[in-house]
């Protein structure tokens, strides 16, 4: 599902660059290439949340912001 910070073995943010503990997680999907169930996911800071947020949003990619400890506690997804 993403990229895990070697030293505290925590989800990483998935802004370029960005070495800062995930907090939320970003559900998308492109409707041109993925069925309507599917989500794939970024990570995301406190501080890269909105950033990450719009690029989707703009796109219409966009299905969902939830913490990470929410996405972790429910089975909402088959791909993490």
């Amino acid at each position: 599902m993403c990229a895990v910070n070697d030293e505290s073995n925590h989800p990483i943010c998935s802004a370029k660059g960005c070495r800062a503990a995930a907090v939320w997680v970003l559900a998308w999907n492109n409707p041109k290439l993925h069925t309507p169930e599917r989500r794939k996911t970024w990570l995301a800071c406190d501080e890269h949340r909105e950033h990450l947020s719009q690029f989707l949003g703009v796109r219409g990619f966009l299905k969902d912001v939830v913490t990470l400890a929410e996405w972790e506690a429910g089975d909402s997804a088959a791909d993490r």
